[in-house]
């Protein structure tokens, strides 16, 4: 199965080699027809932390790398 890669923006980096990623979806409503946006965070490795707040993003899943990582940085937008 292949790999989730989703595209987000760094919220956070205060932590080593982790940074959080804001990511945002838009779909439309099913009984209101509106367009909804959500948006959820997840916690990504940064080996090298070269990332900081404000960044745009790719992240990839991965194996668990700790309590809460289960996300790897690819590369910057």
């Amino acid at each position: 199965m292949p790999k989730r890669i989703l595209q987000g923006t760094v919220t956070s980096n205060a932590n080593a080699q982790t940074v959080t990623v804001s990511v945002e979806r838009r779909f439309k409503h099913p009984v209101l027809a509106k367009t909804i946006r959500k948006s959820k965070k997840y916690r990504a490795h940064d080996e090298t932390n070269q990332f900081n707040v404000g960044d745009q993003v790719r992240i990839q899943e991965c194996a668990p790398k700790s309590k809460t990582k289960r996300w790897e940085v690819l590369d910057r937008v």
